[in-house]
Order: structure tokens, then C-alpha cells, then sequence
């Protein structure tokens, strides 16, 4: 039986990947400094934080896998020093050192971020980079620190996630269709089209790439194509949650909103909508997949089947009441 190792498999992306696992009839593990949201799950789980080499060393070593899918790290945009982002740094050094002294490892996926490059930014190769975030600045360096190993004896892939959302997701996805449920998304005319993946079809990219050999030292987005436009899927959100059609407002009213939420952050008070996100709800962001999709072939989930199973979760899970039920 295959042994696979999940670091941070207690997050979104690593809860959805170790069920999937778990149907494939491998030995899984999942380390994390946090406790399994599900039940089931919890007797795969040790609690480790991937900041402590010895004791992460300790539990990989002895568990000896042949895949590691590295998906631990602070992922939230509030840090305001790179050194809050050191588990995307460190705890990635850490997997890489610990790696070396693997017998039985044949490969490594080592999970990035999309922010290595700011919105808007389509990247020349896999090399070019241009973070406008503190977090992407470390995942930058984090996929610096995978592309100087030195003669590895197994394979190495950087994945980078894009949108990613699905159940089991958290901020901000979840916000986005909260926001939607309650009837205060309006379409405003500028909206943008970004790549997004639904985490059924994320988790299938995964385990494709681990199946296929061949792929050292390369780089793919994890996505969906086609890329949506934002107020389009807005609108499949509510009609299917029963909310009829999202209604259009100005332009300058979501200018407005953003900058009384500005003003409200300053506070610490959390408001829907600020400049920050403005931004990104206007600027364009389509990935290149053309890499990934040649590999893994086409994705297992339609859309709008994602989004029904979606809202069967926040229902089912997060108790929303949907007008369509």
C-alpha cells in the first residue's frame, strides 16, 4: 500500500485531498498544527507544526512516505512583516531537508500561490516573477528554496493554485458566496474574468500529477477553464440558491463602498468590500492551464454541477437556509 504524506491536510484544498485519498485505498497522514474539521478524519492526523524541524523530521521519517503533497502554510493576507510568512519559507526548507533522508520517496508536490505574480500579471515562464504581496513575496522565495535542491533522489513538481473554492472552503470564497446568499452582490458593469478552480477538479489535477512521471522540476497552475466572469457567476450562484437574478448598480457606488471600508478597516471593523478587493474584482486574471490540461486531460466537475454541490454544503454543513429549498 502507497504511503502519502499531507502537510496542512487539515486546511480546505488538504481536507477535500485526504477524502480523495482515502477512497484510493493508500496509508495517508496528515500533519498539521490543526485538528481535522471532519471526524473521520481525525485518526489520520498528528498534530506538528512544520516550524518544528525535529519533530516534523521525526513523524515523516518514521512514517517513511513515497509521496508528499506539501500544502502547509500561512495563506492569509494580514501579515505586515515576511517573517509572519515563515512557514512558507522555512516550513518549506524544512520538507526539502527532510526529504534527503527519505529512502522510500519517489515525489514531491510543492504547493505556491498564484500571488508569486500580482493580478493582471501574466508571467513571461515559470521564473518571472512580480508579488505585490507580502505572502506572494514568500511563496516566492519558497519556490526559490524548492529550485535550488541539488540532485534529488525523487521528483519535484510546483503547483500553484489559483481561485480554488468548493466545500470546505474558507475566506474568501466563502465570503463571495455568503455575500451572494444575501442578496448584497451587485453587477456594476466592470467586473472582471479570472481562472478558478472547483476543489473536486483541483484534488483530480493533483492526484493526475502524481500518477504521471516525467515531470521534475516543472511548474502548473491548478484551475478550471474556461475563465468566469465574475457577475456571470455571481448570477448561477443566486439563481440556483433561488435568489433570481444579481441586480446592476454604478460603478461609483462600489467605489464608494470600498472607500467607507477602507475607512473601516482602519478601525478593525470588517466590511465587504474595500479597495483592496475592488482591485481585484476589475483586474483580468486568466492563468495559463495549457500545461496542466495537455497532462490531466479535462476536468471531472462542470460548474454549475460545483456550484450545486456547493450550496448542498453550506446548507447541509454551514446551515444556510436558500430560498430554492
Amino acid at each position: 500500500m502507497k504511503k502519502f504524506l499531507v502537510t496542512g491536510g487539515s486546511g480546505f484544498i488538504g481536507t477535500n485531498l485526504v477524502d480523495a485519498l482515502l477512497k484510493e485505498n493508500v496509508e495517508v497522514l496528515n500533519l498539521d498544527r490543526f485538528k481535522p474539521e471532519q471526524k473521520h478524519q481525525v485518526q489520520y492526523w498528528k498534530q506538528v507544526d512544520i516550524l518544528d524541524h525535529d519533530r516534523l523530521e521525526s513523524e515523516i521519517v518514521s512514517f517513511n512516505p513515497e509521496v508528499i503533497i506539501h500544502l502547509a502554510a500561512v495563506t492569509d493576507l494580514n501579515g505586515t512583516t515576511l517573517e509572519y510568512y515563515d512557514a512558507n519559507m522555512q516550513g518549506t526548507k524544512n520538507i526539502v531537508d527532510i526529504a534527503k533522508k527519505l529512502p522510500s520517496l519517489k515525489k514531491v508536490l510543492y504547493t505556491s500561490s498564484m500571488y508569486v505574480c500580482q493580478p493582471g500579471y501574466i508571467p513571461k515562464d515559470f521564473d518571472d516573477y512580480k508579488p505585490h504581496t507580502l505572502y506572494g513575496e514568500s511563496k516566492v522565495k519558497g519556490e526559490q528554496i524548492v529550485k535550488s535542491i541539488e540532485s534529488p533522489g525523487y521528483e519535484w513538481i510546483i503547483i500553484r493554485p489559483t481561485s480554488i473554492w468548493g466545500p470546505w472552503f474558507n475566506i474568501p470564497y466563502i465570503d463571495f458566496f455568503s455575500i451572494v446568499h444575501q442578496g448584497k452582490y451587485f453587477d456594476f458593469g466592470d467586473t472582471c474574468t479570472k481562472t478558478y478552480g472547483y476543489i473536486e477538479n483541483t484534488v483530480h489535477q493533483i492526484l493526475a500529477l502524481i500518477e504521471v512521471g516525467g515531470l521534475h522540476g516543472k511548474t502548473f497552475y491548478l484551475g478550471d477553464e474556461p475563465a468566469i466572469q465574475i457577475s456571470e457567476w455571481a448570477n448561477e450562484i443566486s439563481l440556483e440558491m433561488g435568489n433570481g437574478p444579481i441586480k446592476s448598480i454604478p460603478f461609483f457606488l462600489i467605489r464608494l463602498a470600498a472607500f467607507g471600508g477602507d475607512l473601516l478597516s482602519i478601525l478593525k471593523i470588517k466590511f465587504p468590500m474595500t479597495s483592496f478587493r475592488l482591485r481585484n474584482m476589475t483586474t483580468n486574471n486568466v492563468l495559463p492551464l495549457a500545461n496542466l490540461y495537455e497532462i490531466v486531460g479535462p476536468t471531472p466537475v462542470a460548474r454549475l454541477e460545483g456550484v450545486k454541490r456547493t450550496i448542498r454544503w453550506l446548507s447541509d454543513v454551514k446551515g444556510y437556509r436558500m430560498k430554492s429549498q
